[in-house]
This record gives C-alpha cells, sequence and structure tokens, in this order.
C-alpha cells in the first residue's frame, strides 16, 4: 500500500508546482491591453510585464540550479513556487507601472528555482517505475498553468479590471502551490557534480540549438505578447474573447509526432519543417479575418511546438553525459533570453509598423532559426566523415529539455534518466508532446 500512495503524493505535488509557477508566470499577458490602456503604454512597453519576468528568469535559473545543489532542491523548489505565489497576490496592488514591473522581475527570478531544479529533483526522488509518470505530471502542470494563467485573466477581465483578474490568478497560483508546499515529499541529499561549462558553451551543434531556442522563441513569444492587442484594438474584440487566441496553445501536441519523426526522418529536416509551418501560419494571419487568423494562429502553434521539441532534444542526444546537465542549463537560459528580449522587439515592431512588420520580423527570426538548424546538421555531417566508422555520434535516447511551453505527455522512463539529470537540467524523453510558455 505505501508503494501505492508515494507516487500520487509525489505526482499530485509536482502537477501542482507546474499549475502554479506558469499561471503565476504567464497571467498579464493576455491582460496586457488593459495594463497599456490604465498606464498609457504603447504596446512594447507593456509588453515588458511579460518580458521582466522572463528575462529575470533567464539571469537566475542557472544560480538557482547552483543555490539548489548547496541548500536541497526541494528547499528551493517550495520558496520558489510560494514567493512567486505571494508576489502574484500583491500584483494588481501596484500604484504604478515601475512597481509592476520591479514585482515581476522578482517573481521571475522566484520562479527560477522550479526549471531550474524540478526535473533533476524528480529524477532523484523518484523510483524508476515512478519517474516518467512524475515527470508527466510537472509538464502537464507547466502546459496547464500557462494555458489557464492567461484563461483565467482574460475571460475575467470582461466586466472588471485587469486588477481583479490578477487577484483571481494569483489566489489560484497560491492554492496550487500551499497545495506542492503541503505535499512535496521530502528530497534526499544531493549528489554534488563538476561543472562543465565550457563543453556546453564550446560544441558547435550546441551553440545551434541554443541560437533556435532563442530564435524561435522570440517568434512565439512576439506574436502572443501582441495578438491581444490586434484583436481588441484593431478588430474591436472584447479581452474575453481575445484571450481565446490562447486556445491554440492546444496545437502544442505536435511535439510529439515531431520526436517520432525526428527519429525516423532526422532532427535537421523535422525541426526546418516545424520552422517552416510555423513561418506559413504567420503568413496566414496577415488577413483581418478571424478565421485565418485563428487558423494560421494555430499553424504558427504547432510548428513553433515541432521545432522546439526536436531542437530541445537534439541538445540532450548531442551533450556527452558529463555536460547534459550545464547544456540543459544553457538552453533554457537561451529560451528566456529569447522569449524577454524577442518579445518586446517583435512588439515594439507591431507599434511602428503594424502586424505586418511583426510578421516580417519574426520571418526573419524563423529564417535564422533555420540557417542554425542547416549548420548544426553539416557539422555533424563532417564530424560523420571524419570517424573512420563512418557514422555519427552515437546518442542515447533522445532528451528534452523542457521550459513550459505547451503539452507533453512522457512515456515510462528509461532506467538512465538519473544519469541524464543534474541540477538544472530538465529532460523528458523527446518522443513526449513538449509545450513552453
Amino acid at each position: 500500500m505505501p508503494s501505492r500512495r508515494v507516487p500520487s503524493r509525489l505526482t499530485t505535488s509536482v502537477a501542482a508546482t507546474g499549475l502554479a509557477t506558469f499561471a503565476l508566470l504567464y497571467a498579464p499577458q493576455s491582460v496586457l491591453p488593459d495594463i497599456a490602456a490604465e498606464f498609457r503604454l504603447t504596446p512594447a512597453e507593456a509588453s515588458l510585464t511579460v518580458s521582466a519576468a522572463t528575462g529575470a528568469l533567464a539571469l537566475a535559473v542557472i544560480p538557482m540550479a547552483a543555490l539548489a545543489d548547496r541548500v536541497g532542491r526541494r528547499r528551493v523548489i517550495i520558496w520558489s513556487v510560494l514567493t512567486a505565489a505571494v508576489l502574484g497576490l500583491l500584483l494588481p496592488l501596484a500604484p504604478t507601472y515601475e512597481t509592476l514591473l520591479a514585482a515581476r522581475a522578482l517573481q521571475g527570478i522566484a520562479t527560477a528555482g522550479v526549471p531550474a531544479t524540478a526535473m533533476a529533483f524528480l529524477a532523484q526522488e523518484a523510483n524508476k517505475t515512478q519517474v516518467g509518470a512524475a515527470i508527466g505530471a510537472l509538464v502537464a502542470g507547466n502546459s496547464a498553468g500557462g494555458m489557464l494563467g492567461r484563461l483565467i485573466t482574460g475571460l475575467t477581465t470582461d466586466g472588471t479590471s485587469w486588477r481583479t483578474a490578477l487577484a483571481i490568478a494569483g489566489a489560484f497560483g497560491a492554492a496550487c502551490a500551499i497545495t506542492a508546499a503541503l505535499l512535496l515529499p521530502k528530497g534526499r541529499d544531493t549528489e554534488r557534480r563538476p561543472s562543465a561549462l565550457k563543453g556546453a558553451l564550446t560544441d558547435r551543434v550546441l551553440l545551434c540549438q541554443y541560437a533556435i531556442a532563442v530564435l524561435a522563441v522570440a517568434a512565439f513569444i512576439s506574436v502572443f505578447n501582441v495578438i491581444g492587442f490586434r484583436l481588441t484594438t484593431d478588430l474591436g474584440l472584447s479581452t474575453g474573447i481575445a484571450a481565446l487566441a490562447y486556445l491554440a496553445y492546444a496545437a502544442g501536441s505536435t511535439s510529439a509526432t515531431a520526436g517520432r519523426l525526428a527519429d525516423r526522418h532526422g532532427r535537421a529536416r523535422v525541426t526546418l519543417a516545424g520552422l517552416a509551418v510555423a513561418a506559413v501560419g504567420a503568413a496566414i494571419t496577415l488577413p483581418d479575418n478571424l478565421i485565418t487568423i485563428a487558423v494560421g494562429l494555430t499553424l504558427f502553434t504547432g510548428g513553433f511546438f515541432a521545432a522546439h521539441a526536436v531542437a530541445s532534444g537534439w541538445v540532450g542526444a548531442r551533450a556527452p553525459e558529463h555536460v547534459r546537465g550545464q547544456a540543459s542549463g544553457v538552453y533554457l537560459f537561451a529560451f528566456y533570453v529569447g522569449s524577454s528580449t524577442g518579445g518586446t522587439a517583435g512588439s515594439a515592431a507591431y507599434q511602428a509598423h503594424g502586424w505586418t512588420g511583426l510578421v516580417v520580423l519574426i520571418t526573419v527570426w524563423l529564417a535564422l532559426a533555420a540557417a542554425a538548424v542547416v549548420t548544426a546538421h553539416r557539422v555533424q555531417r563532417s564530424e560523420s566523415g571524419q570517424k573512420s566508422s563512418g557514422t555519427s555520434t552515437a546518442a542515447p535516447p533522445v532528451t528534452a529539455t523542457v521550459p513550459s511551453c505547451g503539452n507533453v505527455t512522457v512515456p515510462g522512463a528509461t532506467e538512465n534518466v538519473t544519469d541524464r539529470t543534474s541540477s538544472g537540467t530538465s529532460y523528458t524523453p523527446a518522443t513526449g508532446n513538449v509545450s513552453p510558455p
């Protein structure tokens, strides 16, 4: 009987952790037009409400992983999620825009403790037969939290205010955070491992994956930072109706198919296909027609998640065992740097040149990401040709670094999950459905 109760408590607590963390992180995105209206901001200025948190998270994720090595992963996870929840409850009280940004930056720093340590904690805490279910619960919570946070604020703003909407989202996040703190099992002693950051920063193929992360997520976050302005200001929809655009996140299920296709046809081909679908989807959103916008957003989202799933899995497959933890941390850093800086740059493009200008910019970003894919593929082919065996570097079962961006279904864990997960590492088998922010 005890062997059955432990997995239930573990999976419930980690799902609550994911729900709290990413509901709080992305809740303001769907009410950016309302925040802009109250503080008299441009779209680019309002987008900093999201970018301040994701940028701070990017800067804090690697230090948080190091801190977890010293004080324990469970402690970092619990204090991170509770602190983020408290700040979420205080956000509606911000008297000025500057105060709101400062609180969001602090919330991003607090939030960093979860992606920096959660996967490693699960691989350390759960036994081999429970790891898959526990990681699946965490990533499902990440995905659902990201979507619910946006929908809660978007759907409750009509008839109230963005402050009330954020208060409701904050209460939801706080309830999930308390659940996580009460149920998360006591962790074991953390195993210290030597740093391999140099290896993570000098491998050309890994550098290409980091570039893909920056560019692809910059395009993705830009679209969803601005879509609310387009639907409410340009097309006259209410904030609640406009928030339904975030249902396009359901297209993140394409990452499951992308993982399987990558195993069959190669990572480069599938990543390029995902980027191409995203670019086509963005182009389809150009007409001022709700049907074409909905279709375009769905294709764009599906293409992004497919490319992100394969690129993040490429990191785990490429990095040697002693480098995987640091490579994962750098990938997460790149991902959230792209989210913060790219999201603001895309909003500025929309402000200056409208939706067409934004689509042109993100198409350029996606094209540069495609160039990085081609470069990585050529480097691997060149290395393969230099080997007497004529084969490429052997890869373990493909793993994927998972920032909370969508939906992930994780199959049963393999025996070497623990070996693939160290401080700051977030890995799931790439055949799962990777979903973000």
